[in-house]
């Protein structure tokens, strides 16, 4: 008897295998007002799921909301930003004293009756990409050579520019090129874009006073040159300005190198405007590129 009572005796369950009721019940009057049966597994399960959403819920909040800005240490916008124009700029001075290191090397070489010889290129500017330019000069063309050249060629290129205005002023040729965009009220593009060899050196179309020489994040380095007959020259997205402002050029001297700097430039070219009277005008009616 004793042995069969022991096999009549219930199985003792897990604790994981219980059913346990969560009940909510009004404090005044014992009414029950939501309940719920779970077993210790199902429990267990409810609760992983309920820690998995709320973490996948702070993490969607702070990735994709401005509520990351206040998490301490993580940069705002307005310094991201920073960072960004911070690198720009540096990558900017990179190339640029390089430029200059390039410059003073072959003026050593000149001056001791040396050939000139271009050193080897440093790391290439993220903004500069003149891969599908064909450059018409040798590597060993040196940029006092191409200044040299073109103050040599100023007679010449003098005959084939029309006059201005008819006033019997004639400009200089900036630069050599293929003309890419063309002068145009309608879409607000009072200048024309002249695409030629990287590191080509721009003239000045006639002589007079440099009134600015600055970088701007948009057109990148810019000058601008005061002539006679209340008449402006300027020229953007310059890789290098070898003038400063108050500086006074002649025609056809070098004033900078062909770049592609500034953020609205897509590649290295001159963006050339040319303003008589306080208006702008087709510099092509009075330059031949």
């Amino acid at each position: 008897m004793a042995k069969e009572d022991n096999n009549n005796e219930p199985k003792k369950k897990g604790v994981l295998k219980h059913k346990y009721r969560f009940s909510v019940y009004n404090d005044a009057s014992y009414k029950q007002l939501w309940h719920i049966r779970l077993s210790g597994l199902e429990a267990v399960i409810l609760v992983n799921v309920a820690i998995v959403t709320i973490v996948a819920f702070v993490i969607v909040m702070i990735a994709f909301t401005p509520l990351r800005e206040f998490i301490p240490g993580y940069p705002d916008e307005k310094t991201r930003r920073d960072i960004v124009q911070n690198a720009l700029r540096a990558d900017s001075l990179e190339v640029m004293m390089y430029k200059w290191e390039l410059q003073l090397s072959n003026l050593n070489l000149i001056i001791s009756g040396k050939d000139t010889v271009l050193p080897a290129s440093p790391a290439n500017d993220s903004a500069i990409s003149g891969k599908s330019i064909i450059s018409p000069y040798s590597k060993e063309d040196s940029l006092l050579r191409l200044a040299v050249e073109r103050e040599l060629s100023t007679s010449a290129n003098n005959t084939e520019n029309k006059k201005a205005n008819g006033t019997g002023v004639h400009y200089f040729t900036p630069v050599k090129g293929v003309i890419t965009d063309t002068f145009n009220t309608k879409s607000s593009h009072f200048a024309i874009d002249v695409v030629t060899a990287p590191n080509a050196v721009i003239s000045s179309v006639l002589g007079g006073t440099v009134i600015m020489a600055a970088w701007t994040s948009d057109t990148g380095y810019v000058l601008q040159i005061q002539h006679k007959n209340n008449t402006i020259s300027v020229y953007k997205h310059c890789a290098k300005l070898l003038k400063k402002q108050g500086d006074t050029v002649k025609a056809g001297e070098a004033v900078a190198i062909i770049g592609n700097s500034g953020e609205l430039s897509t590649g290295p070219h001159l963006h050339f405007e040319l303003w008589i009277d306080g208006a702008p005008v087709d510099p092509q009616q009075h330059i031949t590129f």
